[in-house]
C-alpha cells in the first residue's frame, strides 16, 4: 500500500493506493484540480460544494465521451424549489462535516 498527497482547490488530501498507482492517482488529482480552476464563480463556497461541482463537470464530460451526447439541459426551477435544493445541499454539507470530524 502507498499514499499519495493531492493538492486540489487549495486543500491537501492524502489518498491510499496500490503500489505503482501513484502516478495515475496524481494525474487524476491534477485533472480534478484543473477542472476546479475553471469554476471562477465558486469563491466562498465550502470545499465540499466546490468538489461537488467539479465532480459534476467531470461526470458530464464522461457522459459525453461515452457517446451519450450532450447532457440534457437543466430543468427550470422556481425560486422556492431553488431554496429547497439549497437547504438540502446545506444539510448534506453539515452531515459530511460531522462525518469528517468523527473520522
Amino acid at each position: 500500500m502507498s499514499n499519495v498527497t493531492l493538492d486540489i482547490a487549495g486543500r491537501r488530501y492524502t489518498i491510499a493506493c496500490a503500489e505503482g498507482e501513484e502516478a495515475h492517482i496524481e494525474m487524476l488529482g491534477a485533472s480534478i484540480h484543473d477542472k476546479l480552476t475553471q469554476l471562477d464563480n465558486l469563491h466562498g463556497q465550502s470545499p465540499e460544494r466546490v468538489l461537488l461541482y467539479g465532480a459534476l463537470l467531470l461526470a458530464d464530460e464522461l457522459h459525453e465521451t461515452k457517446g451519450n451526447g450532450p447532457a440534457a439541459p437543466a430543468p427550470a426551477v422556481s425560486g422556492e424549489q431553488a431554496r429547497v435544493l439549497e437547504d438540502l445541499a446545506d444539510n448534506l454539507e453539515a452531515i459530511a462535516a460531522q462525518l469528517e470530524n468523527a473520522a
